[in-house]
């Protein structure tokens, strides 16, 4: 089956500048895709170039089969896009910007008042069909821009960083839409910074510096060569102190990495787990418990990025 969305060598260049170097990569139909990466690192141009809003310097791709260089009017109608910021109007009701989308996307008469309900529906905003957009909470917001995104049924819906500045169960919620909607065959590409939302979608890539680094389905991002060097153990550390401990632990020279995780410490080292509880128990750290981890996605971003960093150095 053709992908939902095929991105080929997508170059973009301002100028001198080159906010998108080279990227491909493909989302099957139906698949929550997510893309993350640090600000300024080419996420929102390429939703931007894939939509028709940005065009390409080099390369290309496709949504739904249709050729983003030549048929943008088609895959506008067929694409829903929820951009960074709020973008609807915040002096209209949520009745009035449903409607105008619904105009937008050629809906009318009954086709327009099925879709209609059918949105409020989906995100339960009716008890505020009659606020204006302006007055809602960063959360309602959300789910008022997620309606007017889908109300023309896409079969493809953009979404970048949509949960920014949205608290946890607003997050959740609005990730609960997104599952429904997938659910029903809606492919999703979703740019956030959260870690756990990453962890949701079926597979991520990781962009720095205009450059795409990895994609594939996070078990497989965590196998990558180098996250967990050979000869080297991940570990979870829990012990009193863990803020003196963390200070502690990265001064034994057997350790490469160590950060906090919750109340825990984790670390990268060339040595077994006895070793570390011994040292740290030495330092007067006790109880100690060490037992193997998984690596994290943040291990393997951080571990990507230094890569990168130390590729640059050497060029």
């Amino acid at each position: 089956m053709t992908p939902a969305i095929e991105v080929r060598g997508l170059t973009v260049r301002f100028g001198s500048f080159t906010a998108v170097d080279g990227v491909t990569f493909d989302v099957a139909r139906g698949e929550v895709f997510g893309l993350l990466g640090p600000n300024g690192s080419g996420k929102t141009t390429i939703i931007k170039a894939l939509c028709g809003l940005v065009r390409p310097s080099g390369g290309g791709g496709a949504i739904l089969g249709m050729d983003v260089l030549v048929e943008t009017a088609r895959i506008r109608q067929r694409i829903g896009y929820m951009s960074q910021k709020f973008g609807l109007y915040e002096d209209l009701t949520v009745r009035e910007n449903i409607e105008f989308y619904a105009g937008v996307y050629g809906l009318r008469g009954a086709r327009r008042e099925e879709r209609s309900a059918a949105v409020v529906d989906l995100t339960l905003i009716g008890p505020y069909m009659e606020r204006r957009a302006g007055q809602l909470s960063g959360g309602w917001k959300q789910r008022l821009a997620l309606a007017c995104a889908v109300i023309h049924e896409p079969e493809v819906v953009f979404l970048d960083e949509p949960t920014a500045g949205i608290d946890p169960v607003a997050r959740r919620a609005l990730w609960d839409l997104v599952f429904d909607l997938a659910g029903r065959g809606v492919t999703f590409f979703v740019t956030t910074h959260y870690m756990d939302e990453a962890e949701r979608c079926g597979r991520v890539g990781y962009i720095y510096n205009s450059r795409l680094l990895a994609v594939g389905p996070v078990d497989e991002l965590r196998r990558l060569p180098g996250v967990s060097p050979e000869g080297s153990s991940r570990y979870e550390i829990v012990c009193a102190d863990a803020a003196r401990a963390l200070r502690k632990a990265r001064q034994f020279a057997y350790v490469r990495e160590a950060t906090i995780f919750g109340r825990a410490i984790h670390v990268l080292a060339d040595a077994p787990a006895d070793t570390l509880a011994a040292d740290l128990s030495g330092a007067g750290f006790e109880p100690v418990r060490v037992s193997l981890a998984e690596p994290s996605l943040e291990d393997v971003f951080v571990t990507l990025t230094n890569q990168e960093i130390a590729k640059g150095a050497r060029r």
